[in-house]
């Protein structure tokens, strides 16, 4: 029996009764309820001897799954499953070491006793630009090289322009309303108001595209941002 990788299709559908699973951020198919740690081993292709995990979610413990033990694939979310592995990183400087492919930002804010005021880099080399990690983002350690994160307090102030007007800004990031209020100067909620706004020379996380209500991107320096309001009252 085989797990397949998952791989998107033309019209984007899977297999209607394989259930998926997800293996060290990659997503598969499995077509049974039930697998057991062998199984999953061969599937992968993974050594036999190796020892595998599921993800547990805070504040449990991950849970061993040893070659005999049956897991229920059906229960509610995906089933994440990886191989312990000592993976190092630091954090400004200070060494750490995962089992885990993949780490969240929250848990390298929390490791590295980092305020949520802060913000969090992933060190790259030249020439590209050091890459901003927010609480969400999953990085993966198991690259080449050492992964290094160290934090950085807020700019205290950049400059972005808004239908051409240099407006000040003391955030890292800002919403789709906070564009419309600087632009417009307030900000109607109502039905026959529509807002657009656009964005360009933005960060590596965005680049450029387009905002909507309830959206907030991370600002840069000289960002650029196109508004408009229309009123079809």
């Amino acid at each position: 029996m085989q797990a397949t990788l998952l791989t998107p299709s033309i019209d984007g559908m899977t297999s209607p009764h394989a259930i998926k699973f997800v293996y060290e951020g990659k997503e598969y198919e499995w077509p049974e309820q039930y697998v057991t740690g062998m199984q999953l081993k061969k599937a992968l292709n993974l050594p036999l001897d190796s020892e595998l995990f599921l993800e547990i979610k805070e504040p449990w413990s991950d849970e061993a799954v040893p070659d005999d033990k049956e897991i229920n694939l059906a229960r509610p979310g995906i089933e994440q499953f990886f191989v312990k592995r000592k993976l190092p990183y630091t954090i400004n400087g200070v060494q750490f070491e995962s089992v885990k492919q993949y780490i969240r930002g929250l848990l390298v804010r929390k490791q590295g006793n980092i305020p949520e005021s802060d913000l969090i880099y992933l060190r790259v080399k030249e020439p590209w630009d050091d890459e901003l990690i927010e609480d969400n983002d999953w990085v993966n350690l198991a690259r080449p090289g050492i992964e290094h994160f160290y934090s950085r307090k807020v700019a205290i102030e950049v400059t972005i322009i808004i239908n051409g007007t240099p407006v000040p800004w003391k955030k890292h990031n800002i919403t789709f309303k906070e564009v419309i209020e600087k632009a417009f100067g307030n900000y109607v909620d109502s039905p026959t108001m529509v807002y657009t706004v656009a964005y360009e020379d933005g960060p590596k996380k965005n680049p450029e595209g387009s905002m909507y209500k309830g959206d907030k991107v991370i600002v840069k320096n000289k960002m650029i941002f196109h508004a408009t309001a229309t009123d079809k009252s």
